[in-house]
């Protein structure tokens, strides 16, 4: 098992949680739960409605979109992240490429962290504001 420590130092590495504080990470620590994939192990499906992100704290996980694969991942990338904020179609799918240890964080748990602690919400954001203009950059212009 991960211990809450070695979770606390790879979430301090995930862009999305860059902005957050040591007293903020360790309350999504605590909000989390580490689970264990086998390779070939689907994460995520597309078109299926989720409500979970998964930071991968080790392994590597394959991307594909409309079965065409778009990015393989590794130690520190989240997938799912927009499911922490609605409850729409998951926009690819993801599957263990080898094995994974994965940060699970679902939804209403954070939810209920940020009413808990609001500063934390704004931060989260901020990080996926700055993902989403770097994704409109690189496919717009």
């Amino acid at each position: 098992m991960v211990s809450k420590s070695v979770q606390l130092d790879n979430l301090r590495k995930v862009p999305l949680f860059a902005g957050c504080s040591t007293p903020d990470l360790q309350h999504i620590v605590r909000a989390g739960d580490v689970i264990v994939m086998t390779g070939g192990t689907v994460i995520i499906d597309q078109g299926q409605l989720g409500r979970d992100a998964f930071v991968i704290l080790s392994g590597s996980v394959v991307v594909r979109r409309n079965r065409r694969r778009i990015a393989t991942l590794g130690e520190g990338d989240v997938i799912g992240e927009m499911s922490l904020f609605d409850v729409g179609p998951r926009t690819a799918t993801a599957i263990c490429d080898r094995d994974c240890t994965l940060f699970v964080l679902d939804q209403r748990r954070l939810l209920t962290l940020l009413d808990e602690r609001p500063g934390i919400a704004t931060k989260l954001l901020g990080a996926l504001a700055g993902r989403i203009r770097s994704v409109d950059r690189t496919y717009v212009g």
